[in-house]
This record gives C-alpha cells, sequence and structure tokens, in this order.
C-alpha cells in the first residue's frame, strides 16, 4: 500500500490504527489460535507506534490465554481465568444456566453461570461468545458430582458504542481504490499483490454479508483463496459451519433444549466445506431454509423463528484454464441444497476463480485500520437504513420487475454503499458514476449469475433480468 495512504491512515484514523506485522505477530501468539478481531484488540492494547511491549503482552497471555493444561489446573483445586471464546445456554428444565467451551473440551453440561454473574452480565444467553472466564471446579448441591463454576466474567467488547458519523467523516478523504486498499489491508492483505481492480472488488465481495442483513450468497472457489479465514476471523458476529451434520435444531431452534440456534445469535452463518455437509432430516430442514431465506421467519413446532441472520455457501470447485470446469455450477452443491426453488432465495454469488491462491508475500505488513474496529463498524451498518433509502431515490424498475431479483439487487447495492461509500448519506453526497459502477452493476450482476444458474438447472427459470434505471 502507498505512502500516501498510509499517511493518510496515520492522520485520520488515529486510535483506531494500526501498525501489523505478521512475523512478530505469529512468534507473539504462538501456541495460541486467535482469531484477527481478538489478536488487533491486544497487539492495540500493548502497542507503542510500530514497536509492541512484548513483555507485557506476554505476561497478559500468561494471565488470560495459559497454554498448560486447563482441565487439570481445575481438578487441582486452582481458579483458572481465560481469555476465551465460550456457548452458553439456557436449561429451563434444570433452571440453571450452562456454559461449555468448545477448544478446550468442556462440554455445557459441566459448566455453570451462579446467578449472580449472570444478574451483572445479562448478555449471557443463548448463543456463542467471546470473554474473559474466571472459573474454578466445584461441587454440585448434592455433593456428589462435580461442575465447572464461573465466579466471574468479562466480556470482550472494546467499543461500547461505535459512532458511525466518525467513519463517514474519516471515508470523505480517501479515493474510492485508497478505500478499498485500506479494507483489503485491514484484512492482513496486501493491496498491491492483487492483479486488478476487479480482483479487489471480487475479494471484498465477501464482506457484504457483514454489513447487511438478510443477503444470502453463495461463493464457489478453488481450494487456497482464503474463504475459511475471512469467514471465521475477522467478526465475532458470525458464525462458521465446517462440514458435519447440520440439524434444524442447530440452525433454528432446538426445541427439546428451548435454545434459539445459530441463525437467531449471529449476523451471518457460513456453510464451509458445503459439498461435506449433510441436512439430518433433509425436506424439513430445506422447508424451514426456503422460508427463512424468503421471509427471515420459520415456524419450528409452536414457535415462530424470526431473525436477521445472512447465509452464505462457500464451495470448492474444480478449475480449467481459469474457469469452472462444469458450466453449471450449482452442480458442485450437495444434493440438499441444489433445488432449484431453495436456491431461487439466494442474492448473490462471487465468482471465487478470479481469486488469487493465497501466499506468504500476500500478507500485509505496515499501518491500516483495526480490524477489532472495522469489524464493530460493520455490525453497526446493519442497521443503518439511510443507504437502502438512498437507493430507492435513486433506482426504479420497469413495472414486471421480479421481486426476487429486485430485491437481491436492492441488498447487494445497498451493502456495496455501505461498504465503500459510508459518507453517502443523501443524493446530494452520491456520485452516480461510482453508484453505476462499483454498486449498481455489480449487484446486477451477481444476482444475474444466480438466474444464469437456476436456467441451467431448470429451464423453467429464465435468464432475463429486469430493466432498472437511474433517476
Amino acid at each position: 500500500m502507498n505512502e500516501s495512504i498510509v499517511n493518510k491512515v496515520k492522520t485520520y484514523l488515529g486510535a483506531q490504527s494500526l501498525y501489523k506485522d505478521s512475523a512478530t505477530t505469529n512468534n507473539l501468539f504462538a501456541g495460541r489460535n486467535l482469531p484477527s478481531f481478538v489478536k488487533d484488540y491486544l497487539l492495540k492494547r500493548f502497542a507503542r507506534g510500530e514497536e509492541i511491549d512484548r513483555a507485557a503482552l506476554t505476561s497478559f497471555l500468561n494471565t488470560v490465554m495459559p497454554t498448560g493444561d486447563i482441565r487439570s489446573s481445575l481438578i487441582s483445586g486452582q481458579e483458572v481465568t481465560l481469555l476465551t471464546r465460550f456457548s452458553v445456554n439456557i436449561d429451563l428444565v434444570h433452571n440453571v444456566r450452562r456454559f461449555g467451551i468448545p477448544d478446550l473440551g468442556i462440554k455445557e453440561r459441566e459448566g455453570q453461570i451462579p446467578d449472580y454473574v449472570a444478574a451483572k452480565h445479562p448478555e449471557l444467553v443463548d448463543g456463542e461468545m467471546w470473554g474473559i472466564i474466571k472459573m474454578c471446579l466445584l461441587p454440585d448441591d448434592e455433593g456428589k458430582k462435580s461442575h465447572v463454576e464461573m465466579v466471574d466474567f468479562k466480556p470482550f467488547k472494546p467499543y461500547t458504542t461505535i459512532d458511525v458519523s466518525f467513519i463517514q467523516e474519516v471515508r470523505k478523504n480517501f479515493s474510492t481504490e485508497e478505500w478499498l486498499d485500506l479494507i483489503i489491508s485491514s484484512m492482513e492483505y496486501e493491496p498491491d499483490s492483487f492483479d486488478s481492480m476487479h480482483q479487489k472488488l471480487e475479494f471484498i465481495t465477501r464482506l457484504l454479508i457483514f454489513v447487511e442483513p438478510r443477503l444470502n450468497v453463495i461463493e464457489l472457489a478453488p481450494k487456497g483463496t482464503g474463504k475459511s479465514y475471512v469467514f471465521n476471523n475477522i467478526s465475532k458476529y458470525g458464525w462458521l459451519v465446517s462440514g458435519g451434520k447440520v440439524t434444524r435444531a442447530k440452525l433454528f431452534y432446538d426445541r427439546a433444549k428451548d435454545q434459539a440456534g445459530i441463525l437467531k445469535t449471529h449476523d451471518f452463518c457460513g456453510f464451509d466445506e458445503i459439498q461435506t455437509i449433510v441436512f439430518q432430516e433433509p425436506d424439513e430442514l430445506q422447508g424451514a431454509l426456503k422460508s427463512y431465506l424468503e421471509q427471515a421467519k420459520a415456524t419450528i413446532g409452536d414457535k415462530e423463528f424470526t431473525s436477521e441472520c445472512g447465509l452464505i455457501l462457500m464451495g470448492n470447485i474444480e478449475i480449467t484454464d481459469g474457469r469452472p470446469r462444469n458450466k453449471c455450477y450449482f452442480k458442485e452443491l450437495p444434493t440438499s441444497f441444489n433445488e432449484s426453488a431453495l436456491l431461487d432465495r439466494f442474492h448473490c454469488f462471487i465468482e471465487g476463480w478470479y481469486l488469487p491462491r493465497i501466499h506468504k508475500d500476500m500478507i500485509y505488513k505496515g499501518w491500516t485500520m483495526n480490524m477489532e474496529y472495522f469489524s464493530e463498524v460493520m455490525h453497526n451498518l446493519r442497521v443503518q437504513n439511510v443507504y437502502g433509502e438512498l437507493f430507492d431515490k435513486l433506482i426504479c424498475y420497469e413495472g414486471k420487475a421480479d421481486m426476487r431479483d429486485s430485491t437481491a439487487i436492492k441488498r447487494i447495492a445497498t451493502a456495496y454503499m455501505k461498504l465503500l461509500f459510508p459518507h453517502w448519506t443523501k443524493v446530494e453526497d452520491v456520485s452516480k458514476s461510482d453508484f453505476d459502477t462499483f454498486c449498481l452493476q455489480p449487484a446486477i450482476r451477481r444476482r444475474g449469475i444466480i438466474r444464469e444458474q437456476l436456467h441451467l438447472l431448470d429451464p423453467e427459470y429464465k435468464t432475463d433480468m429486469p430493466v432498472v434505471y437511474m433517476k
């Protein structure tokens, strides 16, 4: 990334800028599996310009992320403090709030949250989160068994509030190309390692689901293009399902536990390695997904489930001479997803074969935006309705435009506005040329690919896209 952008980063982002050096980072965090948003938070906390207070950071990590056998420490009667990812489940049958730490093998049935901790932290409800937990091993009331008790908790929430107007003001100081490079570098990739503007846009399209509610995406790409990394490391508001069985209870609502599923508690859910995912009770789950993807709600037993969570399907695709070997891309999807009525409910397609295979020289070193901060910005942009209103003021459709097509185009274009042009808050701010180039035409194209592929799968679907006019 060139020096002029770096100077702007330090000048306009101020406290939200961060110097990244993967060699230093990898050494400091060796043996500790942390996502980027946590590492950026820790680096920022112990940064002194381009230098890191290595001793202080190491001491902190040793305190809250000890590398020894945690379970043995608990059994020996020690109190353990951990910065970790954990899940919470409210067990109504036994009137207990439970927690589990999957990375340590502590199951939800083994962990309990006492009332005094829950009362101080109302956010400890169903779902997954990050935080600093203090815990110890205590006997049950009967004294016959033991459980892991959470005796204190501090949520991982560096930003209690996010002022979206700050990033809107910052954006005014960057050109579109500079802002695009800044986003890529904040994701820890070197912008200059991408061959073209087209390749950069394809890459950051993965972030649309971070900023736009109920956006449903399909990405097929060769192996090694960084799909899993983006959706597993950049934001704590997403969930990645990597292969295995998927149940209706896991996704929507578990009636036995009276517990909300993944789609209820996250901004987006990714199905990684989609070819290896198996639906349990496929007909029921497919029916629930159709309803949800269309209306943001589904009926599970006597419960009506609603959410704003988006869904992305990610799979590998075989490439020959830079293009997919099979012209019908959807044939790469598993049987459970290879159904036209279900696929028609997806809005956006990412052509991952245009992306480079990730290699060592692509890792960014230098000043950029703190990803933990930017992930919070993206989360907050989801509820900013000014961009959807702008779209309606800029665009009109022909009278017979298909509703699914027009909805898809609006959601994709609105997401691009939020990501690339957050400073557009009224019509007078909008560059119609940039809107057409970077928002509208890509949105039409990405929904158009879904249309083309539906036609190859089922000729009843036509390839025609609605005619869209700029006012």
